[in-house]
């Protein structure tokens, strides 16, 4: 169910993708994908909260930050008339530890 959800949401679909290959703030997510940061922070926390996001973070010269990135690396879905199939490709490139 909620992979269909997130598969059907043009923002979260544009974040994942986004933070596939590596990881990235939500400013960074913001400029890249062209959405606005108030709904990249309620997709990145909607994200979170089914845990399909790797979170770290840290301390730099403007203050603490976080890097995001998925956990997932694909779906795929099958429909065979009768029942929906979804499959989930683990992100297992981790650039963030």
């Amino acid at each position: 169910q909620i992979y269909l959800q997130i598969l059907s949401d043009q923002f979260c679909m544009g974040i994942i993708s986004s933070i596939i290959d590596g990881p990235k703030t939500a400013v960074e997510i913001a400029k890249t994908t062209g959405i606005p940061i108030s709904t990249v922070y309620r997709r990145l926390q909607f994200l979170q909260e089914n845990k399909l996001l790797k979170i770290t973070g840290g301390i730099g010269k403007d203050g603490k930050y976080f890097l995001y990135q998925s956990r997932i690396k694909g779906f795929s879905t099958v429909f065979n008339g009768k029942s929906l199939e979804i499959t989930v490709t683990p992100n297992l490139n981790f650039t963030i530890l």
